[in-house]
């Protein structure tokens, strides 16, 4: 399979205590070949954490400062996690693997510790400087990335060994290959995100941008180097124009969408009808630094444009000719220089035929939808929204017109169907009535995909069900959490008679702790 590396005995980066050791995995990167350029799961209590660690006492190490430890590994957290020579876990905010640090513990309990780096007395050769101002543990510091300090290359390692630990402690499965991480720009990459404002009457200003770390409390952000360039240098002029509204005190939120055209969209809501003098500064502000201004007095229904004209919010799918217009407030990918990748080899995993029925399940607007379209001869997208499955409609619609006449993908796109269904209730015996597809793509929201895993199988086991139905050859499973897919690879692997053939990281969001992923079921 192209794309794809060998599988070890041992996963990626395990070391003999099996614990989240970066180093092999981080030789592993530097083969990626994807990059581009320039039921729910229960969560987990500390103990649980604390006992999947080696629960071996640390060696005592010649030479160490009275207390200071030795970092064996990263959490997910990106917590380093070392060992008391007692044996007793404890976590370390701000700590790498490999340093030598002392620590100061805020946090006791019978099996394991939490405390903050005091001090580095060896650092790790992955470590490097951060590059925005207001990430670290000081006083204020936002909240919105956890692994600045450590190396791009290392923080897609420690991404590859959580997939693999979830899908083998979780589910209890191995994939055949390992897929090559996509990887993309490391900063300037977020072309979504939610700022929170708030009028801080002791401060004299107003604030925007992610909350504190461990905070409700908003940072005071003057610039943020992983949001799209254009919206980092707009963070001082949005708060001195919030600053300057006679509403600043009502409007707790900023919701910001980019397109790939140089539309960026801002969303304002606002609890308290807006006054004239304050829509003409913002109409001023849209002028001169030419964005859309969206408002949002209500909830998500009530996001109206304030200014009708100006270009379409869209982002391309170039490699299949695919435009997408969406809404500011629409579920899009964060990242669209990834997003391109993703889908990409989504579809090359999947490797549909001409004459070949496919599912999306999740589909959304048609992220996935709409390529498949143009590629096989038939598509119907399931989505739990009436409203999602309009827009994907109307997202068809517009781009069969865009196709030349006759083309397979304007047939495609023209025999493209949707459905609104609750996809978290789906049982067995729905899945005959949906009919046959010989490949499904399947891309569920952090809570996963559990009642269509159960529902097939629920049909592999009981044959007798839907002796004419046949399960689809080949699954692509598209997940932002990889505990929910670990527990829905169990299900498919072990109970409906599929076999993981291959799994691999999406480095979606790079500095956070975010595990996006993708696998490959066949049987």
């Amino acid at each position: 399979m192209p794309g794809v590396l060998p599988h070890s005995a041992t996963p990626s980066g395990a070391n003999a205590a099996g614990t989240l050791d970066v180093g092999a995995a981080t030789a592993r990167t530097a083969l990626a070949d994807s990059r581009i350029p320039d039921a729910n799961a229960t969560a987990v209590c500390a103990d649980a954490i604390a006992a999947s660690f080696s629960p071996a006492a640390a060696p005592e190490r010649p030479g160490l400062p009275p207390g200071a430890l030795h970092v064996e590994s990263l959490d997910l957290d990106a917590q380093g996690v070392a060992h008391r020579a007692d044996g007793k876990v404890v976590f370390i905010e701000g700590a790498l693997p490999f340093e030598v640090v002392s620590v100061n513990v805020h946090r006791r309990k019978n099996n394991w510790e939490q405390g903050v780096v005091q001090a580095i007395h060896q650092a790790s050769a992955q470590r490097v400087t951060p590059a925005c101002p207001h990430f670290g543990l000081h006083a204020g510091a936002c909240g919105g990335c956890k692994m600045q300090h450590l190396h791009p290359a290392a923080q897609v390692a420690v991404k590859q060994r959580a997939l693999e630990d979830s899908l083998w402690h979780l589910g209890k499965v191995r994939a055949q290959t390992l897929l090559r991480p996509i990887e993309g720009p490391a900063w300037g990459y977020r072309y979504r995100a939610r700022l929170s404002v708030r009028d801080v009457l002791k401060k004299g200003v107003v604030l925007v941008g992610f909350h504190e770390r461990k905070s409700r409390y908003v940072a005071d952000m003057q610039r943020c180097p992983v949001l799209a360039p254009q919206v980092d240098a707009m963070l001082l002029p949005l708060r001195a124009l919030l600053a300057s509204l006679h509403a600043r005190q009502t409007c707790p939120q900023i919701e910001v969408a980019c397109g790939d055209d140089g539309v960026t969209a801002l969303v304002l809501r606002h609890l308290a009808p807006l006054g004239d003098a304050d829509v003409d500064k913002l109409r001023a502000f849209a002028i001169q630094h030419r964005v859309q201004w969206w408002l949002q007095p209500g909830g998500p229904d009530t996001v109206q444009r304030l200014d009708q004209s100006g270009p379409l919010l869209a982002y391309h799918l170039d490699a299949f000719g695919i435009t997408m217009p969406f809404k500011p407030t629409d579920f899009t990918q964060v990242n669209p220089h990834i997003n391109r990748v993703l889908v990409a080899r989504a579809l090359r995993l999947l490797d549909v035929q001409r004459d070949e029925r496919v599912i999306d399940w999740f589909c959304g607007l048609g992220n996935f939808t709409l390529p498949l379209a143009t590629q096989s001869k038939e598509v119907l997208g399931l989505e739990g929204s009436e409203t999602l499955v309009q827009r994907a409609r109307d997202n068809a619609a517009f781009n069969a017109t865009r196709q030349a006449p006759g083309s397979v993908a304007q047939a495609g796109l023209h025999a493209l169907r949707f459905a609104a269904r609750n996809l978290f209730d789906i049982v067995a015996d729905d899945l005959p009535a949906l009919g046959v597809a010989q490949k499904w793509l399947i891309d569920p929201p952090r809570e996963g995909a559990f009642a269509l895993a159960k529902a097939l199988a629920d049909l592999h086991q009981n044959p007798a069900l839907a002796p004419a139905w046949q399960a689809p050859q080949r699954i692509v499973y598209v997940s932002c959490n990889p505990a929910t897919l670990a527990r829905d690879a169990g299900l498919l692997v072990h109970q409906a008679g599929y076999h993981c053939r291959a799994a691999g990281v999406v480095n979606m969001f790079p500095h956070t702790a975010h595990v996006e992923s993708m696998a490959v079921f066949e049987r």
